[in-house]
């Protein structure tokens, strides 16, 4: 009988960094060099009392190195749903290149503007923080743009045991992560603010606005589709059975996406998410 992949199948949570190694080694070592950078840069916090707008001038490059640490091990982990012979085929090494060189000229800068004390997004005082921050803006893009190219890979070419409900799950996800993290990271920069409306407090970790709109809300809900329609069909279908697992794919992907406009919504009319 052909093995069915689900993300939480025991073999896959025996060992789960050596298994994004194994289905991505660049990917995966990028990924780890992230969270690791991320650890680091919260913990400068604490010897480095400066601050931009009330909060530490370290907390931007902890969150972006954890996001984009997040992003690449979830794209290094999908590469294992290729097929063997396709996952150093052009197009995806190139995008895993592309997504790698991205995400460390991105916070090649904010980490700099950082460590001066100075801001990365929405800095367009003279023209070469504007067009730094444009180009900042383009590889945020681009990282996102590597979903579609994996995705496309995994719907036409997807690897033998891969179960069709959680093939539909992923491409979703992937699809639905940059499509909903593009839209609503434009919204951020032609608002020049995260911010709409009355600017006070903040949400505890996430930090976002507790007195006004905050478009970031709306990011974080689309970011993070790749991951929650796939473990949530995972989940479902293996306690539930494959139709389930289907099911719930398309009824979250749907509810992702409502759940994004209301949120992005909520922001444009300068009202706080409620947390």
């Amino acid at each position: 009988m052909t093995a069915i992949a689900y993300p939480l199948a025991p073999e896959a949570v025996v060992s789960p960094l050596a298994e994004l190694r194994r289905r991505h080694p660049a990917l995966a070592s990028a990924g780890f060099a992230f969270v690791m950078l991320a650890a680091i840069s919260a913990s400068l916090s604490l010897v480095d009392g400066r601050l931009i707008d009330g909060v530490s001038v370290w907390a931007k490059p902890a969150k972006f190195f954890l996001s984009s640490g997040v992003l690449m091990l979830s794209s290094a982990w999908f590469f294992g749903y290729v097929r063997p012979e396709r996952r150093n085929a052009r197009p995806l090494r190139l995008s895993a290149n592309l997504l790698i060189g991205f995400g460390v000229f991105e916070l090649a800068y904010i980490t700099f503007q950082a460590a001066q004390g100075a801001r990365s997004h929405f800095n367009v005082a003279d023209v070469p923080h504007y067009a730094l921050y444009a180009m900042m803006g383009l590889a945020a893009l681009g990282m996102l743009a590597t979903k579609l190219v994996l995705a496309r890979e995994i719907a036409s070419r997807p690897a033998e045991n891969l179960s069709p409900e959680l093939r539909v799950a992923v491409v979703l996800g992937l699809v639905l992560t940059a499509i909903l993290g593009s839209l609503s990271g434009l919204s951020l920069s032609a608002n020049q603010s995260h911010n709409v409306g009355a600017v006070g407090g903040a949400a505890p970790i996430f930090g976002w606005n507790r007195l006004g709109g905050d478009l970031r809300v709306a990011h974080f809900f689309g970011m993070h589709a790749e991951q929650a329609i796939p473990l949530a069909t995972a989940a479902a279908a293996a306690v539930f059975g494959a139709a389930w697992g289907r099911r719930v794919a398309l009824a979250l992907a749907v509810l992702i996406v409502a759940a994004t406009l209301a949120v992005f919504v909520q922001a444009l009319l300068g009202r706080p998410f409620a947390v």
